[in-house]
């Protein structure tokens, strides 16, 4: 017997009996950026190596440990893409999107990167992002930040997260700050990791991120990147902080909220929760006015956040906050030896109500073989046809939930029997 071939590690097949939840997610995702006027854009999931080395950085974990990058056969090195920002620069670069110009965009999608699969986190994941560019003021921080605030509405979470932001400043002033750390860690260096070791001479703002209890006690006085903004930043900052708050969204200021990232620059902002352990962060964007310009294009401001789709989704079941309540059929047609008058009937619902899941029996058996069938498919109602519904045109609906009573009716009124039922 030929061995099992089983999915890559890190790799995970969506199920029928989770894949109602991703499409709630999914549709929920959609209408919230469609109630802004955010438009999608599809960007392929192979790109240029170089697009990511250039944005990412060369010295970051991603590149250096997480890429899945290979040679085609042209001897060009392709990447899978492990994060969406860098494709929708050079798309909007590539296609004239930006300069000039003000886009509201979102993307859905996979990513992959290879690193150790842990619960809410694989090698291939899914990413929901939106993405701004052309508007430099706080506002458009503020709406990206009410965005992502609706979303946790949508899905009746607003309680389970709470919202963290900070400001990085300008370029110039964040290189100050990045010498004024190094210095501040370089004399306590006994106490850094061997990771921190290496963040701090590639990194360093990436040593505030660490979960190593012995290195957050070596940073706990480290100077605060608040007391090195420029005037600019600053003010910006002081304008979110007051229009979030004029808006009713409770933030915290965390001035060790930081991105691994070089082209981050003024606000950061995440979403954490303290329902999934380890894992809380659930949403994290900022400012990234120096990406597009690093890509080719010309200067233009931009502004956006990403979310892993997976965590989402566990977080939504493990508050029971969705359920997979995705019917495989609302109606269930069987057919005792009336095969022709079922395709009929099935297709004449489906053409009168196209927004129905009409399923129709296929592989004969008997009355209660087919019922038992209707009843696993999740269906609401089933529509029994024989013999002597073929001869007088008629059909019977039978419910096959709650204590509704079953009912003949001519077939000319089956779609809107069923309407005052199902609508």
């Amino acid at each position: 017997m030929a061995k099992t071939i089983q999915a890559i590690r890190g790799m995970n097949d969506c199920l029928p009996d989770v894949s109602g939840i991703w499409q709630k997610v999914e549709s929920t995702l959609r209408q919230v950026v469609a109630n802004y006027g955010y438009q999608e854009i599809r960007t392929p999931i192979v790109e240029s190596t170089d697009l990511f080395k250039r944005s990412i950085g060369e010295v970051t974990d991603i590149v250096e440990k997480e890429m899945y990058t290979f040679e085609d056969r042209n001897g060009d090195s392709l990447t899978l893409r492990p994060e969406g920002t860098a494709s929708c620069v050079r798309a909007g670069n590539e296609h004239g999107l930006i300069y000039n110009q003000q886009q509201r965009l979102w993307y859905m999608g996979p990513m992959f990167r290879h690193e150790r699969p842990q619960k809410g986190r694989y090698r291939q994941f899914h990413q929901f992002g939106v993405e701004t560019y052309g508007l430099a003021g706080p506002d458009i921080d503020l709406e990206v930040i009410l965005l992502s605030a609706r979303i946790w509405k949508a899905f009746g979470i607003s309680d389970q997260v709470t919202l963290e932001i900070n400001s990085l400043g300008s370029n110039e002033a964040r290189q100050r700050y990045k010498d004024a750390l190094v210095a501040f860690l370089e004399a306590r260096i006994e106490q850094l990791d061997e990771d921190s070791r290496r963040r701090l001479k590639t990194n360093p703002l990436r040593v505030l991120d660490s979960k190593n209890p012995d290195v957050q006690a070596a940073i706990a006085g480290a100077p605060s990147l608040l007391d090195y903004l420029d005037d600019e930043s600053k003010q910006h900052f002081s304008i979110l902080c007051e229009r979030l708050s004029h808006a009713g969204i409770q933030y915290q200021v965390n001035p060790r909220l930081v991105r691994g990232l070089d082209y981050y620059n003024r606000t950061v902002f995440e979403w954490v929760t303290n329902s999934l352990g380890s894992q809380g962060t659930v949403c994290a964007g900022g400012r990234y006015d120096g990406l597009v310009e690093q890509l080719g294009g010309k200067a233009a401001p931009a502004v956006g956040f990403a979310m892993g789709m997976e965590r989402l989704v566990l977080l939504l079941t493990t508050l029971q906050s969705v359920d997979n309540e995705l019917r495989a059929a609302d109606v269930y047609i069987t057919s005792m030896g009336t095969d022709n008058y079922a395709v009929q009937v099935s297709e004449m619902l489906r053409d009168a109500k196209p927004q129905w899941r009409v399923m129709m029996h296929c592989g004969g058996g008997n009355f209660k073989k087919q019922l038992k069938r209707a009843d696993k498919s999740g269906a609401l109602y089933a529509v029994l046809l024989g013999d002597d519904e073929a001869t007088n045109n008629t059909a019977t609906v039978k419910p096959l939930r709650g204590d509704g009573e079953q009912q003949t009716v001519a077939l000319s009124s089956l779609a809107d029997t069923l309407s005052s039922l199902l609508d």
